[in-house]
């Protein structure tokens, strides 16, 4: 369904320059857009290739206001890229209704307009709030609590007990609930030590492919709300992740650690167990973090230091092998300094 350039200005709150009734009917990239869609521009070195690209119109910041083509001038033009592609993209389908070759256990609460696809396994007990998509190929152990309007992507595994909120989006492969890795060293080998916790996922929060959450050993482990967690992340059992945190593929976090709200872990970041990271933490990629970290400080590196002292490390480093010649050679002099002056002194 189009929408006239004058729509998408008042649904952004932007400023228009250009026909009010000029209609979209898609969104692209600036070198791949046709005559029916419309681009943005979110970087100056993309103002370049403007004047070439067949877009019929620009989301542009303040700073390309200027730009002689029909446009939306907004204070964030990759937040309205974001905001329009949702306008645009195609309605995911649906199974209508409950499939009869999916099983449900007993005593399962169902929500309204629930979709269940085939090939879905639904233990006793499960609770599905309203328009629940789940796909094919899930498993949803007992006592499972699922809200209203969450996708649960094909081949996902909810453990029992474990316990999802609304508007959830969890993608392929992922497992929630699975034992957390406890085990007590013995004369004969190590001791599994049962997992007897369970899992809270809060309100909006998505999940992405191929994930791992442990329930937790005692307790729960949490993810808070509007978290967004990249493919293949592990969270250990008993760690807690504040609200609206962000964390980026291949991160482990390990048992018991606590993450504050608006928590920021790039690629691959790893977190010892038993420490908190404050509110607003950003850790840079491949960082490995072995100590708690106070609010709102940003660290890089492995370990992990504070940012700045971290680029001044990572900026001497190619100089090191200068650094040790001159070394080397000033041992070489104080060397030989050293030899005459005992010389002289026996002389």
């Amino acid at each position: 369904m189009g929408r006239t350039l004058g729509e998408l200005a008042l649904l952004l709150g932007g400023e228009l320059k250009g026909p009010a009734d000029l209609m979209i009917e898609g969104i692209a990239s600036i070198d791949g857009a046709t005559p029916r869609d419309i681009t943005f521009i979110t970087q100056r070195r993309y103002a370049r290739q403007a004047h070439q690209s067949q877009a019929a119109a620009f989301l542009v910041g303040p700073d390309q206001a200027d730009l002689p083509r029909p446009r939306i001038i907004v204070p964030h033009p990759y937040l309205a890229y974001a905001q329009v592609a949702a306008l645009f993209a195609p309605l995911r389908r649906r199974w209508p209704g409950i499939s009869n070759l999916a099983y449900l256990g007993r005593e399962v609460e169902l929500g309204q307009e629930v979709s269940i696809a085939p090939l879905v396994f639904i233990g006793d007990k499960v609770r599905l709030g309203d328009r629940v998509t789940i796909m094919p190929g899930c498993v949803i152990g007992d006592e499972v609590s699922i809200g209203g309007d969450t996708l649960i992507y094909p081949l996902v595994t909810i453990l029992e007990r474990c316990t999802v909120g609304e508007r959830v989006i969890i993608h392929s492969g992922t497992v929630i609930g699975a034992d957390g890795f406890g085990f007590v060293p013995g004369a004969e080998g190590h001791l599994k030590i049962p997992q007897l916790g369970t899992v809270v996922i809060e309100d909006e929060v998505e999940i992405g492919a191929n994930c791992a959450i442990d329930r937790g050993a005692l307790g729960e482990t949490r993810v808070g709300r509007g978290t967004k967690i990249d493919n293949l992340v592990h969270l250990a059992h008993n760690v807690t992740v504040g609200e609206h945190s962000f964390l980026v593929a291949q991160v482990g976090v390990s048992g018991s650690t606590k993450l504050g709200k608006k928590v920021a872990l790039g690629g691959q970041v790893g977190v010892v167990g038993h420490i908190e990271l404050g509110d607003g933490v950003q850790v840079g990629a491949k960082s490995g973090v072995h100590h708690s970290i106070p609010p709102g400080v940003t660290v890089s590196g492995y370990p992990a230091r504070p940012q700045q002292e971290w680029v001044r490390i990572m900026g001497h480093l190619p100089k090191l092998p200068e650094i040790y010649q001159r070394l080397k050679k000033l041992e070489q002099q104080l060397t030989k300094l050293s030899d005459r002056l005992e010389k002289e002194s026996a002389t």
